[in-house]
């Protein structure tokens, strides 16, 4: 039983990599070896996910996808969790989480057609309602804030994320040397809507 499993969390200042002991111990609990480690700095709202997609890409019919939870796999829209679920099923790769006990079976049962189907609807249908929570979760979270902010606005206190101004002076200096967006990307870990904004900035003042 070949198990992939899949690390996100949603910034670059947050660890990635925090939840890869209690992975291994649920493995080695059920004899199994962890055999591919995805890990990955990208919000759970987009489907826009390299090492997720690199994931299914080297995945193969019956292969266990590992997750401490579902909402490390999804805060998608409804529409793009039908796209993920889509090339889920196309590849027959079967999604494993900690918080999903009935996921659990699909990593140390070997049942019949008939108890393994009834497995993949039971865990189908809970992957469904967690997803939704978890999106639910992430919409709650984004509205709070911006009420938050637009709370604070209307009293005068928001001043908005500080900028980072050495690392923009960076990025500057990047592309004034020539450097791709997608190289200044990967080297600051900025995002391209950044990139634009300096870019412009740039150009204006020059």
């Amino acid at each position: 039983m070949f198990v992939r499993a899949y690390l996100r969390a949603s910034t670059k200042e947050q660890d990635a990599q925090r939840a890869r002991e209690q992975l291994d111990g649920f493995a080695t609990e059920r004899g199994l070896t962890i055999a591919a480690w995805y890990v990955e700095n990208e919000s759970g709202s987009t489907l826009a996910r390299p090492e997720l997609f690199k994931l299914l890409a080297d995945a193969r019919p019956g292969d266990i996808l590992l997750v401490e939870q579902v909402d490390r796999l999804s805060r998608l829209s409804s529409a793009d969790w039908e796209r993920l679920k889509s090339e889920l099923s196309a590849r027959r790769v079967r999604v494993v989480a900690l918080d999903l006990p009935t996921s659990h079976m699909m990593a140390t049962a070997n049942p019949d057609d008939f108890t393994a189907r009834v497995f993949e609807a039971v865990n189908g249908m809970m992957l469904d309602v967690l997803a939704a929570v978890a999106r639910k979760d992430y919409e709650d979270r984004r509205r709070r804030q911006a009420q938050g902010q637009a709370k604070a606005k209307a009293e005068g206190r928001y001043k908005g994320r500080k900028e980072d101004t050495e690392r923009n002076a960076l990025i500057v200096t990047m592309l004034g040397r020539g450097l791709t967006w997608s190289q200044v990307q990967s080297a600051t870990g900025c995002s391209r809507a950044t990139i634009a904004k300096l870019a412009k900035r740039s150009a204006e003042a020059a």
